[in-house]
């Protein structure tokens, strides 16, 4: 399995493995071939646009899965939280915790970003399709929430 598009994102991102919450399971993005993967990676569970953004994932999962597209979220929040977060918002789907930033820096969504006037390192917005195959369909980075799930269930449409 092989990434095709973005130089950066490194062959190996495919054959990682990240806890996820809710479940006794790591994450294996090889044991979705056939299936596409959207992976969406987030700042902060809790915070106004990562739940905004989560709830949107949420309310098209049907229509994720109609497309035979299975909808991981991303961020470096500890499982307890993660378990925390998607229960309070009722998500029918998995997110992975990733707080040694190994699938983060596959994916090169780690960046230093501007918060109340300081520098800080955090996770850039950013969503990844990766086809049955498991190659790198489409990525989109420094997302807006509104309207992003729209325009990724639209891409995972057109690529069927």
């Amino acid at each position: 399995m092989t990434i095709a598009l973005n130089a950066k994102i490194k062959d190996t991102a495919l054959q990682m493995t990240s806890a996820t919450a809710g479940t006794a399971q790591d994450f294996k993005l090889s044991d979705f071939i056939g299936k596409t993967v959207v992976l969406y990676f987030y700042p902060k569970d809790n915070t106004p646009g990562c739940t905004n953004e989560s709830i949107d994932f949420r309310d098209a999962h049907a229509e994720f899965l109609a497309a035979n597209t299975v909808v991981f979220g991303v961020s470096r929040d500890s499982l307890k939280s993660h378990d925390s977060f998607k229960n309070k918002l009722e998500l029918p789907f998995e997110l992975i915790s990733d707080a040694d930033e190994k699938l983060c820096n596959q994916f090169d969504v780690i960046k230093q970003k501007m918060m109340y006037g300081k520098q800080v390192r955090g996770i850039e917005r950013s969503t990844f399709i990766v086809d049955g195959n498991g190659k790198l369909k489409d990525e989109w980075r420094k997302v807006k929430v509104t309207g992003h799930v729209a325009e990724v269930l639209a891409a995972v449409r057109a690529a069927q």
